[in-house]
């Protein structure tokens, strides 16, 4: 996460750098994990509440299932619209490995789930066998990438997903669009020798982000950035010379790296 500057009137400059590779963006791999932040938000319905119960949410990878636990209690869907002041609610977050996302479910819990229509509340029951959860609409798979954080959007269409039966009953049948963006980019490379033990600093206007480059490997990677230009400065051990490379452009989703650096005595 971003801290605010503590290094004040640190100079934008080349001096002292070798790099061996130019800087190039790499959509990533497979291998390394991955920051997911979901979120949940509503299509209008007309209804006076629609208050949901989620249990989990499952993002699927490789064949595996990885389950996001929602760390909050029961809330009221409707309070949560794109293009108003509370356009989304989060809902879970945590990390799984990087790769891409073939299926999500949404799971609710069995009991909490309620509707209020015209000021009568009512439960809402959901068809058995939903254990397994709700599969959510994907346009496309996304591919997460290492290093990068990512907020995936439970768009929920409320007209859509609630049924009225005939007895004057309402039954939950989730009607869910997933829409998956990335929120930061990450920059990395290599610096050599290792010897040079240094520290690694990104800084964009008053703002530095920190990191040490692997003593055993000469391997970095800053991650959280948003889009933007940054200068990355190399502050190695007495021996070696400060050096900065200026104009370091960050894509949301994107590994900017640098390759290999050589610092000089």
């Amino acid at each position: 996460m971003k801290k605010r500057i503590l290094y004040a009137g640190l100079a934008l400059f080349v001096t002292g750098l070798t790099v061996l590779y130019g800087c190039k963006k790499d959509k990533g791999s497979s291998d390394g994990t991955t920051k997911v932040e979901i979120r949940m938000t509503d299509a209008p319905g007309d209804f006076d509440k629609i208050n949901l119960s989620v249990k989990e949410i499952i993002l699927f990878s490789d064949g595996k299932p990885y389950v996001f636990a929602s760390s909050v209690n029961i809330f009221n869907i409707l309070d949560f619209r794109i293009g108003t002041s509370r356009p989304d609610i989060l809902v879970a977050s945590g990390e799984m490995p990087s790769g891409e996302i073939t299926e999500i479910r949404l799971v609710l819990n069995d009991n909490g789930n309620t509707i209020v229509v015209n000021g009568n509340p009512e439960n809402l029951t959901t068809p058995s066998g939903q254990s397994s959860g709700w599969k959510v609409k994907l346009k496309a798979n996304p591919t997460l990438v290492p290093g990068v954080t990512y907020s995936l959007l439970l768009d929920f269409d409320a007209a859509k997903s609630i049924v009225k039966t005939g007895n004057g009953k309402y039954i939950l049948k989730p009607v869910v669009r997933g829409i998956t963006e990335a929120t930061s980019g990450l920059i990395s490379g290599t610096v050599m020798p290792l010897a040079s033990h240094p520290e690694v600093l990104v800084i964009a206007g008053t703002d530095t982000v920190g990191t040490l480059a692997d003593p055993f490997t000469g391997k970095f990677t800053v991650g959280g950035l948003g889009n933007g230009s940054y200068s990355v400065k190399f502050v190695p051990v007495t021996g070696y010379r400060d050096s900065t490379v200026t104009n370091v452009q960050v894509a949301l989703g994107q590994n900017t790296s640098l390759g290999t650096v050589v610092l000089k005595q």
